[in-house]
């Protein structure tokens, strides 16, 4: 059988970077164990999560006592801090491991072994190459994985095999997808890490590039070795420290450029961070290139979602940009964003960039264009010595593919911007709604209704009672009534949730 022959077709609908949350809301007695979710899966998940070198707050175990009605409400307590602690967490959240604890309906599947099928239809067909070891968890992604290659005649040379799903954003016709994935090699400039090979079919694909032992950019940052587990290298880095100031302003210009040139090719990224950029001496070259084409979502999706000026593939890249500035001028992520202030920092050129791509400011306005970060101070001084002539011939039609993907990956971004803006306008009313101010003042006002209700009813039988006397002091015959009780004020009864 050749590589992938006749494989299952469509795209996977599931965006893994939509970030997951969970609330311990009840728990039950199981065979004299008292459970939400078994203590001993907790107990798994926290032991594996180990390699993060992360001190999680899990509750110690308890033998004697466990089903007394304090303990229980006290280790939901325990665990739903635990849960809260790891779902915000950016790489701990984005991780196979918690996925599959909190959702394993979505994440059943084996995707080293499903990986590992495919790579080996595939050698089939290309026997010319081997594989050395696979490389488990070097990176972020879930559907994709890693294999270390290497050429049967050339057995020194390492490669690395990169094999990914198609994810919710691939628009492109399966034709016009997998001429592009084969168009990759062809690409050369002096910051893109070039393809060795690649090709692809109707549900995934698999690239094949040179192994650089020095690893990315983010290695350099966190001192990490390229072949650890992605967990492991940049969850909790021993020592954190920034670049110097012109480490800083060189490997900025060299990856502004190349954003400028792929945006000039019609070409769409919008999946930068340091992971995807590969260091070859003093010169940076942009991996990853094949993400957009297959319909990833970007590693920073989860920010940038939550501002609506943040709509175009350009403005996400400048804002990814962000928070690569931020790593390589502090030698960590930001805490949040946006960012309220940036802490000192060895230039206030590059708190001018940082400033302009991660303030609240820039967060609610929108963010400036490649163009305009090229001219800024930080980078415009910037000379680039390289003799490399760029070349990437994308034909017109594949160009018009991509200018249709393009828009349709920016539309649907813009859905899920709305869709976050109006839950969130929901969820501030109703605890607007349910905060104890308002429930005092709708009790006020209650009170307030029913006493002008019953002052009306009172006038109200007056009224009568003074026509009946009326009538009969002029010789009705209508019989003597008195006035009946006014209507006693209703009474508003709130629950508050315990």
């Amino acid at each position: 059988m050749a590589f992938m022959e006749k494989p299952p077709a469509g795209k996977v609908l599931l965006d893994d970077t939509v970030p997951l949350t969970a609330a311990i809301e009840a728990s039950q007695s199981l065979q004299s164990h008292t459970i939400v979710r078994r203590y001993s899966d907790f107990d798994l998940l926290n032991n594996s999560l180990q390699i993060a070198g992360l001190s999680l707050p899990l509750p110690p175990k308890k033998l004697i006592g466990n089903m007394d009605r304090e303990f229980i409400a006290e280790r939901q307590k325990g665990l739903q801090n635990y849960l809260n602690v790891i779902t915000t967490n950016h790489i701990l959240s984005n991780c196979e491991l918690v996925k599959k604890f909190l959702d394993p309906n979505n994440y059943s599947a084996n995707y080293t072994e499903i990986a590992l099928q495919q790579v080996s239809m595939f050698f089939r067909s290309e026997p010319k190459w081997e594989v050395v070891e696979p490389l488990k968890d070097i990176g972020w992604r879930i559907r994709k994985k890693y294999f270390l290659m290497k050429i049967k005649n050339q057995p020194k040379e390492r490669l690395v095999l990169s094999w990914a799903d198609l994810g919710p954003d691939k628009y492109l016709s399966d034709k016009d997808f997998q001429c592009l994935i084969k168009l990759l090699p062809s690409c050369l400039h002096p910051y893109i890490y070039r393809v060795t090979f690649a090709t692809a079919n109707e549900s995934s694909a698999l690239l094949i590039r040179m192994f650089n032992e020095k690893g990315t950019l983010k290695d350099l940052i966190y001192k990490a070795k390229p072949k650890d587990p992605f967990l492991k290298k940049y969850c909790n880095p021993k020592k954190i420290q920034g670049l110097e100031l012109q480490q800083i302003k060189t490997y900025g210009r060299q990856i502004l450029e190349v954003l400028k040139f792929l945006h000039d090719k019609g070409f769409p990224y919008g999946h930068l961070h340091a992971s995807n950029v590969m260091l070859d001496g003093d010169t940076c070259r942009l991996l990853d290139l094949e993400n957009s084409l297959l319909g990833l979502p970007s590693f920073y999706r989860s920010y940038f979602s939550q501002f609506r000026k943040i709509n175009t593939l350009e403005s996400v890249d400048v804002h990814c940009f962000g928070h690569l500035l931020y790593e390589m001028t502090y030698g960590r992520p930001p805490d949040s964003v946006p960012v309220d202030s940036f802490p000192p920092a060895p230039s206030m050129a590059v708190v001018a960039v940082l400033e302009s791509t991660l303030s609240c400011e820039a967060c609610k306005n929108g963010m400036p264009t490649i163009s305009r970060l090229l001219q800024m101070p930080l980078f415009s001084d910037v000379l680039l010595t390289t003799s490399e002539k760029p070349q990437f011939k994308i034909p017109t039609k594949l160009k018009e593919a991509l200018r249709i993907a393009k828009e349709c990956i920016e539309k649907r971004l813009i859905e899920e911007q709305k869709q976050i803006h109006q839950h969130r306008r929901l969820t501030r009313a109703q605890s607007h709604h349910g905060s104890e101010e308002e429930r005092k003042k709708r009790k006020i006002l209650a009170r307030k209704k029913s006493k002008r209700s019953a002052l009306e009813n009172s006038e109200e039988h007056s009224a009568k009672y003074s026509n009946s006397n009326n009538s009969a002091g002029s010789g009705a015959s209508s019989p003597l009534t008195s006035p009946s009780s006014p209507t006693p004020p209703s009474t508003s009864v709130e629950h508050a949730p315990f």
